[in-house]
């Protein structure tokens, strides 16, 4: 699937122009287009193995493009060397020099560039304060958090001044307890620089929350990319609903006021839905979690507007439970009440206002 570059970056930041990369007859990512204006972060998610590293990596200069071509700031890069791209790379495990100080790493790049002693040390400094590790300017890696050094490698990439940042990854190796409030401190350093940034992850969250686009990359090609509330709001298929957000996109008939599920064995009446114009073709129907409702008495006629389901796995999450139900071939997610008294099989029903009819073109 191609996808056109974004209007307003096409002459600026960073443009992929459907990218292919071969791992000898492997493909590894497959006519991959995107672009990133300056001072814009797009987020790369999908599953592993669906090529978002190794389009970062093609950006960086790390892997070789066998077609297609890479652009920073109207300037062809596809054949040039890494370090003559004009991009600073953040890598997983941040790559921190373990013998230097928190300034020395920052320095790194500028002082193997040739940039003056004084103009370096003021860059630092600027840095150290921006990222808030000036009292820990002359500690070594060994003696920082885990947070703390992914400052440090982010204030050693933006020392170069890169046209292009590239993150891979950057919450991996932190605790899950830490990542909440260090996605905010990251939003705000990113916000601070005009540098287009490209964000690989597999968390939809650190997605949503930091990526003002969002590319899903499924099987090594580009399934959607635009705005993040447009891929919440309407996914382009199953695949990105469920990956996102745990949601499920049913294909619907509307017929006597209802939306017609599963083939006509679901019937949910029109007036439950929330209606949006969709950019996509045909009509369905968006439930997530807690659009979902557990029917616990016996309807003297529900209109087909009741499904009867198994319940597969229930997770306690503290002020709820997130329920797997299955409904034949359908694996569908519920949250229900922490305290729901739940047996074996169940009704459910559409909770009124809180799932979305999808109507697109004809």
């Amino acid at each position: 699937m191609t996808v056109s570059p974004h209007k307003s970056a096409q002459h600026a930041g960073l443009i992929v122009d459907n990218a292919t990369v071969r791992y000898g007859e492997t493909i590894a990512a497959q006519e991959v287009a995107l672009d990133v204006a300056p001072g814009e972060t797009v987020a790369l998610v999908g599953p592993s193995g669906c090529g978002k590293s190794t389009t970062l990596r093609a950006v960086a200069g790390l892997v070789p493009v066998s077609e297609g071509r890479i652009m920073i700031r109207d300037r062809e890069v596809t054949r040039e060397r890494s370090a003559s791209r004009g991009v600073g790379l953040v890598p997983q495990n941040y790559a921190l020099f373990p013998h230097m100080s928190v300034a020395a790493n920052i320095a790194y790049g500028m002082r193997a560039r040739g940039v003056p002693s004084q103009k370096r040390q003021r860059a630092v400094a600027d840095l150290l304060e921006l990222t808030s590790l000036t009292s820990l300017a002359n500690r070594q890696p060994a003696q920082l958090s885990g947070g703390q050094r992914q400052r440090v490698a982010l204030a050693r990439a933006l020392a170069v001044e890169p046209s292009v940042l590239l993150l891979d990854e950057p919450m991996a190796a932190l605790d899950p307890q830490l990542r909440g409030g260090l996605r905010r401190e990251l939003g705000a350093l990113l916000a601070a620089t005009d540098s287009a940034t490209l964000l690989v992850t597999h968390d939809q969250e650190e997605a949503l929350a930091l990526g003002r686009r969002i590319a899903v990359l499924r099987a090594g090609t580009v399934v959607q990319f635009g705005p993040a509330r447009e891929l919440w709001e309407d996914p382009v298929d199953a695949f990105v609903a469920d990956f996102l957000s745990q949601s499920l996109l049913l294909d619907a008939r509307i017929e006597n006021g209802c939306a017609l599920l599963l083939g006509g064995r679901w019937r949910v009446p029109l007036s439950s839905l929330r209606r949006r114009q969709s950019v996509h073709e045909g009509t369905r129907v968006l439930l997530r979690p807690e659009s979902l409702m557990v029917v616990a008495e016996p309807l003297a006629d529900d209109g087909g507007s009741v499904l009867d389901v198994d319940v597969l796995h229930t997770e306690f999450v503290g002020d709820a439970m997130h329920v797997s139900l299955r409904a034949g071939d359908l694996v569908l997610m519920a949250r229900v009440p922490a305290g729901a008294r739940l047996g074996p099989h169940l009704r459910i029903a559409v909770r009124p206002r809180l799932a979305d009819l999808l109507v697109g073109a004809p």
